[in-house]
């Protein structure tokens, strides 16, 4: 291991990065020196625009793809070489703005109707009746269920935040069926092997049988499940605030968008069409002159 690789993953650890983030950004710094076949102390800021443009133009990268890229390069320079550059030296692509897909509340019942397996169920059921993160679904323990208090102890989400989630009476069904049939001991959802919770990748896979059979002609993800709890949380008058503690973020704006896919907002709101005065709304045109 070089020095400079060495640094770099300790200034991540000092940051507090998750150990996949740190993977990613030392995959995306090695992939930026082997581009100009050169290492990174050798590099200024026009090879860091050259790069970038690569990604955009010729490998088509997403703005989400290429802003991780452009983190790392961040700290790598001005974190770990101390290079005495600004943030204007790595421009960030602007990502499209897209609301989120909602299912409505008679969607998401019929989805359910479609995961056999109570394992799958159970584990998807916290997605939508807690709002969990595919994530924080997969690596659940069994004591992080609290009955008596009706909580879900979320150990280290995104962010690497603990915080609390709801859980709600018929959640705590659904998980009391499936554990007796399961017995699980450690982990809520074993994997295959010992010690090890399952995949994220099992539970995308359930989701995207469980809506193939369904017929929904929306694009059901385990994430549109999370936007699902939000979005009828704020139907019923939840609190944004309350909202964005239970969903774990970070921003409040992040949970404001969902107000932007209530049906009910949007139908709350008088069309200035509605006001118009009928009889001004029904009169003829007025005819012009010919010239």
């Amino acid at each position: 291991m070089t020095p400079l690789r060495q640094r770099f993953i300790e200034d991540m650890k000092l940051r507090g990065l998750a150990p996949r983030t740190q993977k990613n950004y030392i995959a995306h710094a090695f992939n930026f020196a082997k581009y100009f076949h050169r290492s990174p102390e050798q590099l200024d800021q026009e090879a860091v625009r050259e790069y970038l443009m690569y990604l955009l133009d010729e490998r088509k990268l997403s703005a989400e793809g290429v802003n991780q890229i452009v983190s790392s390069l961040k700290l790598l320079y001005l974190t770990t070489l101390e290079m005495p550059w600004s943030d204007a030296d790595f421009p960030r692509a602007k990502r499209p703005y897209k609301l989120p897909v909602v299912l409505s509340q008679e969607e998401v019942a019929l989805f359910f109707e479609h995961v056999p397996s109570l394992r799958y169920r159970a584990a998807l059921m916290l997605c939508y009746g807690a709002g969990l993160r595919v994530s924080e679904a997969a690596a659940l323990k069994v004591s992080d269920i609290d009955s008596k208090r009706m909580l879900i102890r979320v150990e280290q989400g995104k962010g690497q935040k603990d915080r609390y989630a709801m859980l709600s009476p018929r959640l705590l069904q659904a998980l009391r069926t499936y554990w007796r049939a399961a017995r699980p001991e450690e982990y809520l959802f074993p994997g295959w092997r010992t010690g090890r919770h399952v995949g994220t990748a099992s539970l995308q896979q359930a989701c995207r049988d469980a809506a193939m059979r369904s017929g929904l002609r929306k694009r059901v993800t385990v994430h549109s499940l999370r936007h699902a709890f939000a979005t009828h949380l704020l139907e019923n008058g939840t609190d944004v605030r309350i909202i964005q503690a239970l969903l774990g973020h970070s921003q409040i704006e992040t949970t404001a968008r969902y107000a932007a896919v209530t049906p009910q907002a949007v139908r709350a709101v008088i069309s200035p069409l509605d006001r118009m005065n009928p009889k001004r709304g029904n009169a003829r045109p007025v005819r012009t002159h010919k010239q």
